[in-house]
């Protein structure tokens, strides 16, 4: 549909009038304001929230927000991140499973800025940047935004499975016309599907990539983990990251981790991306490309949540502490997300494979129409291209054992069942 615009130019994006995440959301506050929350299931928020609705903050965590100095916060970082944040995220996002190789970390404002920022250096204007068809729709805007765009691999096959054939073949595809490949892999807990590649998954990622890799071009793996402290047990979903070090020079991971819900640090914005490289003049080139990136669009992240790390980790009672609370809520979230699945079964409702994570997704032909109707029983979902997007992070788990039942019936309203 053509877009009418005043003094903006349009360069070839489509921009809607609104957010289509956003103002679902909106209607289910709406709707929660006037009928009560007991009444309306608002699975829309990408945060995790309490039985009650209230944003799950651990305390431990917020103990140390509240003992900062002003200094602590209120002066600049480097653009790069703290020297302390640029080693003690790397802590956190490896755990006990440090991959070989050359690391450095850059400071961003979220995962988002790390996707940015690799896509911007890692790939030309006009290329198209690789992921799976069932994906975390803002990729399109980050790369729109930046003069490139989206092309997908079908994520799954006929065995419900990675689907390592279609991805060899689109990425093969992509790199016999263009001089560099930047791939997205969202895992463990992919938003907004829920599953996590396998260690399996991952030997037929890196024997495709390292086999891909002989034609000589650059191509960067991008692993966006910002859900893999949710994911189950931190140790287990790490065990993927020494296999990256088997991949050629050529082949750049860089791992975009974000504060946002290990820490429940949303609203400060920070993560970082983490390359892991064959050379140290491979690693020295990401630094310098990725601050300068940084420097160009939002100059440097916000101090306080790397502060707050550094403390953390500084002090391995209090990392203890906020390890042991994590773990109360990843339970939480992890029953929800049983307790949906369990139910599907139950009623036949097809999911896409799910394993964990805040996002449970439905396949459906009509997706915008069955969100609608799911609207008029005040049920709240997100429509996304290939079906619906369930948050079992927002929802509590008498209302995820309930929703499977619910939405098979508007399936079957509409005639999709």
């Amino acid at each position: 549909m053509a877009q009418s615009f005043i003094l903006a130019r349009q360069n070839g994006r489509s921009i809607p009038q609104e957010d289509k995440i956003f103002g679902i959301s909106n209607r289910a506050k709406a709707a929660i304001r006037e009928k009560g929350a007991a009444a309306v299931v608002n699975g829309t928020i990408g945060a995790l929230m309490d039985d009650e609705g209230k944003l799950v903050v651990l305390e431990s965590v917020d103990e140390v927000f509240h003992n900062l100095d002003p200094n602590d916060y209120a002066e600049y970082a480097p653009i790069g991140g703290l020297a302390s944040f640029r080693e003690d995220v790397q802590k956190a996002a490896f755990g006990n499973h440090v991959p070989e190789g050359f690391k450095a970390a850059v400071a961003t404002p979220g995962g988002t800025g790390s996707l940015r920022n690799a896509i911007a250096n890692y790939s030309d204007p006009g290329d198209q940047v690789l992921t799976s068809d069932w994906h975390w729709a803002p990729y399109n805007t980050i790369a729109g935004e930046i003069g490139r765009s989206i092309a997908t691999f079908t994520f799954f096959d006929e065995e419900r499975k990675f689907n390592a054939a279609s991805f060899a073949e689109v990425s093969r595809e992509l790199l016999s016309k263009q001089e560099s490949l930047v791939i997205i892999l969202n895992t463990p807990a992919h938003n907004p599907t829920g599953y996590s590649l396998t260690l399996e998954d991952w030997d037929q990622v890196i024997e495709i990539l390292t086999e891909e890799a002989s034609c000589g071009k650059a191509i960067t793996l991008v692993i966006d983990a910002a859900y893999i402290d949710f994911a189950g047990d931190e140790d287990e979903y790490r065990e993927f990251l020494p296999k990256l070090s088997r991949l050629p020079e050529n082949v750049l991971p860089i791992m975009a981790y974000s504060l946002s819900k290990t820490y429940t640090l949303y609203g400060t914005r920070c993560g970082a991306m983490i390359c892991i490289a064959k050379t140290q003049e491979i690693a020295d080139e990401f630094k310098r490309v990725c601050e300068f990136s940084s420097r160009g669009s939002w100059s440097n992240s916000a101090k306080v949540a790397q502060v707050i790390l550094s403390r953390i980790y500084e002090d391995p009672a209090l990392l203890a502490r906020v390890d042991e609370e994590r773990e109360k809520y990843r339970n939480m979230l992890l029953a929800r997300g049983t307790a949906f699945s369990e139910a599907a079964a139950e009623v036949g409702l097809e999911i896409v494979p799910f394993d964990a994570g805040f996002f449970v997704s439905v396949p459906s032909p009509d997706p915008d129409a069955l969100s609608r109707k799911l609207e008029e029983k005040d049920i709240f979902l997100v429509p996304l291209k290939l079906g619906i997007r369930i948050s079992v992070a927002s929802v509590p788990e008498d209302k995820c054992r309930m929703l499977p039942a619910v939405i098979k019936a508007a399936m079957e309203e509409l005639g999709q069942a």
